[in-house]
């Protein structure tokens, strides 16, 4: 049996069809399958069942759903397709061959691993998957609000490239069908008209094709009040001018075979440019490492395009390490340099998808673009990149996360780099680059203590120095002073929350499930240093081989650093958050420590 999400919610055994009617178990199914083998929290759930409009018994009302879902699947013998209820939430469990939209991705995959034909064949067959109006028969405003358009895009996403693959091998009668369709339907989609115009144009039918010009040129300034993109500007130009723009026709004649090499259709639209980082100071190893990676012949093992990996700790540094790697090398990328990242402003993990689409706007590919950098920031899941870096072997990755993403240098190989806090030296000459050199002169071994006092943790060293930029008349020392009696609680900008060392290490504490967050807190804030898998056995109350496990886990999630094999230490503002936080005294325990909630969870 098999779920079919791409139309109408239907149950097919490939002869029979089965299309589920309007009901709240039609919703709590879709529900579950847009984010297949993934947990969906009840609170998502009873937002896409009821809405708004919750009963007051939303609990019971949730669980009476999932049987009355269980039970439709004992109607249609699936079974072993179950609903998993897992801590927070519901998970369904699917594969290429038991969700159309599964099967739709692997086909879109496979596709990129051949040849033009090839590929367009591939592409074509995912596209044939699509039968109508998604959740047709699905009640539920949330998902049609959050996910249809999100799955939609990727429809569109692989027919932008079946049309591109058309154009360049001359099919642009072929094209015509698919695009006066989705220029109908989505007619604010400047992409899709590009191609309709190019298409018409290379067709001799130039009347139409500025005609459509101008029917999404009044779409455009009608009802957003913007002009054209660039590149559909330009495209009309040429056409006013008369330019060739490409063959009309796939199968060229001899003497058509004599003509010079068909230039592409529109000039690529450069990237935005990427942020920079003033001031940045320190890590010569890691930038010369990384600097010769990237600004090499752009193949790394394998004669694909290099990868690097950059992981540590949060506010270590990563991003502005990155970046500034990538200005530094931009100039051996022809093909553009694009900043993706793969966590959203409020700190959950954005999708493949969603990145593959942003990538698609910032470099779009075409014939002689040259290798790109792709800097791929705040990366939570090796699967957010490997379809990345599999649909765009030919350009370099510069990954910065967390975790240290050991499955995806095991699938993709790469570099790796993880970055601890700034050696001393290079935090004095961080501090004298934001503060001018007469400032730091002045007091200079209250710079070492502020250094001292901030971790040598870039973060921290920034924050500092802002203050003390907006404060011209306060002394050094005298800031060391205070900052000291609460490092973690005082590396924050009052005027911008999100520039604070708490919030940013609260918000990574988000990120862990509650049991290892609750470790982690109780471990930094321990008097033991450094911790062993026998100390932290003691903290947790679980056995020795469990609070190993634990450890590993927070030294991938950049919480703890390894000196000795087996000995892990925090660093000090992670340690003096925890306190913090748990309130813990830095002493010797006067009291032994109580087991915490979360034993039987890490258990």
């Amino acid at each position: 049996m098999r779920f079919q999400l791409l139309g109408p919610l239907s149950i097919t055994d490939g002869r029979d069809l089965a299309v589920l009617p309007p009901s709240k178990p039609t919703a709590l199914l879709a529900a579950l399958l847009v984010r297949p083998g993934s947990i969906v929290s009840t609170e998502r759930l009873r937002g896409a069942v009821w809405g708004e409009e919750q009963p007051a018994t939303a609990k019971a009302a949730l669980q009476s759903c999932v049987l009355r879902l269980r039970r439709l699947f004992a109607k249609y013998g699936i079974e072993d397709q179950a609903v998993v209820a897992v801590a927070g939430g519901y998970r369904i469990d699917a594969d290429a061959d038991t969700l159309d939209l599964l099967h739709f991705r692997r086909l879109v995959e496979r596709a990129a691993d051949g040849g033009p034909d090839s590929e367009l064949s591939g592409l074509r067959g995912a596209l044939a998957l699509w039968q109508g109006p998604l959740l047709a028969n699905v009640p539920s405003e949330l998902l049609h609000r959050d996910e249809v358009p999100r799955l939609a895009e990727e429809r569109l996403r692989v027919l932008e490239r079946v049309v591109d693959l058309e154009l360049e091998h001359g099919r642009c009668r072929e094209s015509l069908v698919d695009l006066w369709e989705v220029t109908r339907v989505y007619p604010a989609h400047e992409r899709f008209a590009e191609q309709l115009v190019t298409a018409l144009y290379r067709l001799g039918r130039q009347t139409e094709a500025l005609a459509e010009y101008r029917r999404v040129k009044e779409h455009l300034r009608d009802r957003l009040g913007v002009d054209p993109r660039a590149e559909l500007q330009r495209l009309e130009l040429a056409i006013l001018r008369g330019e060739d723009l490409g063959p009309a026709a796939a199968a060229p004649g001899p003497a058509a075979a004599a003509r010079p090499a068909e230039a592409p259709p529109v000039p690529l639209a450069p990237a935005a440019p990427l942020p920079s980082i003033p001031g940045f100071t320190g890590r010569a190893p890691e930038v010369a490492a990384l600097a010769g990676l990237f600004g090499g012949d752009g193949a790394g093992g394998g004669g694909r395009a290099p990868v690097a990996v950059v992981s540590g700790a949060p506010g270590i540094g990563k991003t502005a390490l990155a970046l500034h790697v990538a200005h530094r090398v931009a100039g051996r990328h022809p093909g553009g340099c694009a900043l993706i990242r793969l966590t959203a402003p409020d700190g959950t993990p954005r999708t493949a998808e969603e990145a593959a689409a942003e990538l698609r706007r910032a470099l779009p590919e075409g014939p002689g673009a040259g290798p790109a950098l792709l800097v791929l920031d705040d990366v939570v899941h090796p699967d957010q990149v490997r379809p990345l870096l599999t649909a765009r072997p030919d350009a370099a990755a510069l990954v910065t996360s967390r975790a240290g993403l050991a499955a995806l240098v095991a699938t993709h190989g790469g570099a790796v780099l993880r970055l601890g806090a700034l050696a001393p030296e290079e935090s004095e000459a961080l501090l004298t680059t934001a503060l001018g050199p007469v400032r730091t002169a002045a007091e200079p071994a209250a710079a070492r203590r502020l250094a001292d006092a901030c971790g040598h943790h870039p973060l921290a060293l920034r924050i500092a120095a802002a203050r003390l930029l907006t404060r011209p008349r306060l002394r050094l020392a005298d800031y060391t002073d205070w900052l000291g009696q609460d490092p973690a609680g005082r590396l924050s900008l009052a005027d911008d929350p999100q520039t604070s060392v708490p919030q940013r290490l609260d918000e990574a504490l988000g990120r862990l499930s509650p049991a290892l967050a609750e470790a982690h807190l109780r471990l930094a804030a321990s008097p033991y240093e450094p911790l062993t898998g026998e100390r932290a056995a003691e903290v947790l109350g679980v056995p020795p081989e469990t609070a190993e496990l634990v450890l590993e886990r927070l030294l991938d999630a950049g919480f703890l650093e390894e000196g000795l094999p087996g000995a892990f230490r925090p660093h000090p503002l992670l340690r003096a958050h925890a306190r913090r936080r748990t309130a813990a005294p830095a002493g010797p325990p006067q009291t032994p420590l109580r087991p915490p909630r979360s034993a039987a969870a890490l258990r």
